[in-house]
């Protein structure tokens, strides 16, 4: 079964938020040519959870990690974005989803900040 990973972010109307968004989905490429990847964002921008989810599945996806790229664990991550998975596994049942913990939650995330802030 193919895996797909989502970034997913908050959004914003200014294109320029996206890019450190972007850049990361395309080092992941960069690392993994067949790597299906793709950004994800709650509000202001587009694709949606539903709409990135949808291209992984057409591009063969069968299982999707989402990888919530918030620092802190706020509304959004805690509350908003389960809804959004729990729909997502109701219009595709087949689909094998897994939410991740948020990047600020990751130890190698604080460890990477406590780096760049000593260098």
């Amino acid at each position: 079964m193919q895996q797909g990973v989502i970034l997913f972010a908050h959004g914003s109307r200014d294109p320029q938020w996206r890019l450190p968004i972007e850049a990361v989905a395309a080092a992941i490429r960069a690392r993994d040519a067949d790597a299906l990847v793709n950004c994800a964002y709650l509000e202001l921008c587009t694709p949606d959870l539903s709409q990135a989810a949808t291209e992984l599945i057409a591009a063969g996806a069968g299982r999707i990690k989402i990888f919530p790229l918030f620092l802190g664990v706020g509304k959004h991550a805690r509350e908003d974005l389960p809804v959004l998975v729990a729909e997502l596994r109701a219009l595709h049942p087949a689909l094998v989803v897994e939410l991740l913990p948020t990047a600020g939650e990751h130890p190698d995330m604080t460890a990477l900040m406590a780096d760049i802030a000593l260098s």
